[in-house]
């Protein structure tokens, strides 16, 4: 018996009409099985102002401890292009030809709300293996099979706010160093340095010579900045823990500053005001200005991110 994930109700019936949605034709089915394929998606469809995928398991979806049935769904073929809290409603047929009859094992379950968290909806017992295998049942003739559906987008709505938080396990952290010569001549406020990726994200170093805010006049201003803050999109922050040191030339006596902050795309930078004193700085003895060139790294670990749901 055909069941869902959630044993609603379902509707089973024969028809002589094909889906008006979409149809995949699977040849040498067997080779699914025999290449490991455990899951096979078919391309996008629309339907309803919606792009949709079937989604097939041949001997069963494992993660529903489904053995010895093939397992069948619809799902949201790109759940990340819908805004935040978007959840759309749908009734939807799924089908299976029989070859012998030229009709179709139809299975249709209750209404359905699809979002960004829950993008997939069907039947884990779609049929038995045993029963779809059998050649006098007609559903798979000569290793071929065909499954189809039909999507009735029902109604949409924008739910409450919410976000989700995604800490990264084993986060590793990435380095820059940034040469910076003749520092003496440096005559602009503020310096960047090359862009360079940390967590599939792009920073740079923002670096002001004579200061910048409180600081100006009297120390160094550093900050570490996201690149292209614009592209992030609203309810999105990164949590990131950073370092950011000057080294010393001559003892390796280097001085740093660790922090953890949240980036956004409103709050795109962090870092020190009054990092390091210009006295300090420009002492022969501190290494840290040598042949008036200074060496300043960042080292950057991004450790979760939350995004709007």
């Amino acid at each position: 018996m055909a069941s869902s994930g959630d044993y609603d109700e379902i509707i089973k019936s024969i028809s002589d009409a094909p889906p008006t949605h979409y149809m995949v034709k699977i040849e040498s089915f067997s080779l699914l099985t025999k290449h490991a394929i455990e899951r096979y998606e078919t391309e996008s469809f629309e339907a309803g102002g919606y792009k949709w995928k079937l989604v097939l398991y041949p001997n069963g979806n494992k993660s529903k401890n489904t053995k010895d049935h093939v397992s069948v769904y619809l799902a949201l073929a790109d759940s990340s292009s819908l805004s935040p809290g978007w959840e759309v409603y749908a009734v939807f047929r799924l089908y299976l030809l029989d070859q012998n009859q030229d009709n179709y094992l139809i299975l249709q379950g209750n209404e359905r709300r699809f979002h960004s968290v829950k993008r997939e909806w069907g039947f884990d017992k779609f049929i038995p293996t045993g029963t779809f295998s059998d050649a006098s049942n007609g559903y798979l003739m000569e290793d071929t099979c065909m499954f189809g559906a039909d999507v009735f987008v029902s109604k949409e709505r924008r739910s409450g706010r919410g976000e989700c938080l995604s800490m990264i396990k084993d986060a590793t952290s990435s380095k820059h160093v940034w040469k910076i010569e003749n520092f003496s001549k440096l005559d602009k406020e503020s310096y960047d340095s090359n862009a360079f990726f940390a967590g599939d994200r792009k920073w740079k170093i923002e670096f002001y010579p004579t200061g910048t805010k409180q600081g100006t006049g009297t120390h160094l201003s550093i900050y570490l900045t996201l690149v292209d803050p614009e592209t992030i999109s609203d309810g999105t922050k990164i949590f990131v823990e950073f370092t950011i040191r000057i080294f010393d030339q001559l003892q390796g006596r280097h001085i740093a500053g660790k922090v953890t902050k949240w980036f956004s795309r409103s709050s795109s930078e962090h870092g020190w005001v009054k990092y390091v004193s210009m006295v300090y700085f420009t002492q022969p003895n501190s290494g840290l200005l040598l042949k008036d060139v200074c060496l300043v790294e960042a080292d950057v670990c991004v450790h979760g991110i939350t995004s709007a749901i």
